[in-house]
């Protein structure tokens, strides 16, 4: 029988990695979702989520290397497993994506992006004893995973429009003080 460990470290250990193979479930799956919405109104805020994403998974593993966490390939691995495997679920219709699989693989990246806050923020309180982090970038790292969130529940409220109640597809506008091209979350 193994012998669970409280060390802090090899707790940390399992911890990023766990979150390192979450990070790529939700990139693959946000791949297939951007590749799915090209050319819609959608398209080009999935494919700036999957650019961000994946820029927040070199973050996480040079967060593990400068805390000397070494990556669990197999872990990471069985984690874009399971996104694949996430594709079998029912959506309605056999061989077609079905307006329903938008709003359920944007609720699966949801959850990720929350889970995602969780890690920053859990880092960024680690970072007051922990040399190895910077708690300026977690801080960071944090906002842009909350205005992520902010991005997704738009996204899904107009799938869920779109599948559930039968509307058509929603605009829904980029502010302009931001300095972005106003965009369309609409669902073509």
């Amino acid at each position: 029988m193994k012998c669970i460990t409280s060390d802090p470290r090899h707790l940390l250990g399992i911890y990023l990695n766990d979150h390192l193979a979450g990070a790529g479930a939700g990139i693959s799956l946000l791949k297939r979702m951007t590749r799915a919405h090209r050319g819609s109104g959608a398209g080009p805020r999935l494919a700036l989520l999957t650019e961000e994403d994946t820029e927040d998974r070199d973050s996480l593993r040079e967060v593990m290397t400068s805390v000397d966490v070494p990556v669990n390939h197999v872990r990471s691995l069985l984690g874009v497993a399971a996104a694949q495997a996430g594709r079998l679920k029912g959506n309605g219709r056999v061989l077609a994506r079905s307006p329903l699989s938008d709003v359920l693989e944007l609720e699966a990246i949801r959850m990720g992006v929350e889970g995602k806050k969780e890690l920053w923020r859990t880092l960024h309180t680690l970072a007051r004893t922990e040399p190895g982090l910077d708690a300026e970038a977690m801080g960071r790292l944090l906002a842009r995973a909350e205005r992520q969130a902010g991005v997704l529940e738009a996204l899904r409220l107009a799938a869920v429009d779109r599948a559930l109640r039968g509307g058509s597809p929603q605009v829904l506008a980029t502010p302009h003080r931001s300095g972005r091209r106003a965009a369309k979350a609409g669902w073509a």
